[in-house]
């Protein structure tokens, strides 16, 4: 079984971050009890020194390369990942993609139906690359500019609603697609470290959401019990 992680600056990290794809690398260790893969096309963190996802100093430095591929980006949303999906998944032959997009699209690119409509070509390229891929896709998480600006939780909140109603009707027995949930008591005060990007209790509940939607779904690992740094 192939995983690949797809999604936005929450799931690429910085210089010196765990990431939520690190713990979800624990996690499979401990519970899946089969061989498998972490895929993609990428590998770095991003370096706020220099400005480029470049670095590849990870707060665990015993983080195998293997487990740091991941296809993500700081500053790229559902309108970036859409061209290049299909292309990773063939080149990788992903089998299930954990995926958590959607704020830097309503935060600085297009607007909710628009972001939706991103969506669905990510999800067509996906699937005309492999047409039996899975696929659990999060909300929109709690941020403080949804916090500080009515409009913009609005448009968050009236995204997470298309998205929810495009799973409902783009997922097929072929091809499975899962909504997650916002993750349990996630906080912006006590689970980021600047209101939007989490930290290790974030990075830890942003894992224990994907982990959990792929236990009760598909019974793929086991409940999610968080090892290591908190």
């Amino acid at each position: 079984m192939r995983f690949m992680f797809v999604g936005d600056s929450m799931t690429i990290g910085r210089a010196g971050d765990y990431t939520w794809r690190y713990r979800m690398w624990q996690h499979l260790n401990a519970t899946l009890g089969r061989p498998y893969r972490i895929v993609g096309p990428r590998c770095e963190l991003y370096d706020t020194r220099t400005d480029t996802p470049t670095s590849h100093a990870y707060a665990d430095p015993g983080f195998p390369e293997r487990a740091r591929r991941h296809l993500a980006g700081w500053g790229e949303g559902w309108q970036h990942m859409a061209p290049v999906i299909g292309p990773a998944v063939a080149a990788d032959r992903a089998d299930v993609l954990l995926v958590s997009l959607g704020l830097i699209d309503l935060g600085f690119y297009t607007g909710a139906e628009e972001t939706t409509a991103n969506m669905r070509r990510f999800v067509a390229e996906a699937r005309a690359a492999r047409p039996g891929i899975r696929m659990v896709l999060l909300p929109v998480i709690p941020n403080s500019r949804a916090d500080e600006d009515e409009l913009f939780a609005a448009e968050v909140a009236r995204f997470n609603e298309l998205l929810a109603k495009a799973v409902a009707d783009l997922s097929t027995d072929a091809s499975p697609i899962l909504l997650g949930a916002r993750p349990d008591a996630y906080d912006i005060h006590r689970d980021t470290y600047d209101g939007t990007h989490p930290n290790a209790s974030g990075e830890h509940r942003l894992a224990g959401e994907f982990a959990a939607v792929l236990h009760q779904a598909w019974d793929i690992g086991g409940p999610y019990r968080p090892a290591g740094p908190a």
